[in-house]
């Protein structure tokens, strides 16, 4: 089994209590690939330009990512630069230079249009509906997004939604386009749009899941090491998507599953800068933390 992830490829500089890290690979689907690659294949589909670093492409193929759909073009790589501060809860963007991803048009292989497992991570959603047009009849469909899109791009965001099997969303987004202050009817409104299921990430206070069939909410991974937030949800999405792939079997009990694999990465990320932690995870690592969340959770 495996899995497309379309996002982006991104040169990140961030700056956190604990120092300041500059230009390093980071992006929407560079994230999701870290968590993801430990349960299945992962094809990244995205754009860099000229100036990206070829050490950057060979570290993604040392960790087994299929890079047959990532673009390079003339221009500059999208470049992201942003500060933490306090209780490292929300980032603070000192500069976006989209470069080469503001005419992105994603192109995928004829194989891999077969695949069966999608996950649309943020970027404009033009870009995504793109993508997911040229797919043939995907299983399985998940979508991440921001408020800047939901902003800027309302009524194609609403569109998307109605084509997918899964949102993920923090609360922010999710209370702003539900315009539902409280997270459980912020949810149930997403799942009428489209989405058979919805996540909801809430940072250090865990994850909401809500479907027709079962809500869930689990805690975050009590950790006392969080370094640098950047990219956490993407993980998240990562193992939860990737459990799902694996699994190949949407059950309840898989699902219930999966939101605590994904809360298990996202703990992992947030502990080091960029992917210091994550690109070194084993699969051996996430079942120790989850072994651990079981029991941090029972009453």
């Amino acid at each position: 089994m495996s899995i497309i992830v379309l996002g982006t490829v991104a040169l990140d500089t961030v700056r956190t209590p604990f120092g300041l890290r500059k230009h390093m690979l980071g992006g929407s689907a560079v994230h999701f690939s870290m968590a993801a690659r430990l349960f299945t294949k992962v094809n990244l589909v995205a754009i860099i330009g000229e100036d990206f670093p070829p050490k950057h492409i060979d570290f993604l193929k040392r960790k087994d990512i299929v890079l047959t759909s990532l673009i390079k073009s003339k221009g500059r790589t999208f470049k992201w630069q942003g500060e933490y501060r306090g209780d490292l809860n929300t980032a603070l963007t000192l500069n976006t230079e989209l470069g080469v991803l503001s005419a992105f048009r994603p192109q995928v292989s004829i194989e891999q249009r077969s695949i069966k497992h999608i996950f649309l991570a943020n970027v404009d959603p033009d870009i995504q509906r793109h993508l997911l047009r040229r797919m043939h009849s995907p299983r399985l469909v998940g979508l991440d997004s921001m408020n800047f899109w939901i902003d800027k791009k309302r009524q194609a965001l609403l569109k998307l939604l109605k084509k997918v099997d899964i949102f993920v969303a923090n609360d922010q987004e999710a209370r702003s386009l539900s315009g539902e202050p409280n997270l459980i009817k912020a949810a149930r409104y997403l799942c009428c749009l489209g989405p058979k299921m919805v996540l909801i990430k809430k940072g250090e206070h865990g994850v909401l899941f809500f479907s027709n069939s079962f809500i869930l909410s689990i805690p975050a991974y009590p950790t006392d090491k969080v370094i640098d937030p950047t990219g956490a949800g993407d993980s998240f999405a990562g193992g939860f998507m990737g459990y799902l792939v694996k699994t190949d079997k949407i059950t309840e009990r898989n699902l219930r599953t999966a939101v605590a694999y994904g809360t298990i990465a996202a703990s992992f990320n947030v502990e080091d800068f960029g992917l210091n932690k994550t690109s070194r995870l084993k699969m051996s690592d996430l079942r120790k933390r989850l072994k651990k969340l079981r029991k941090y959770v029972l009453f």
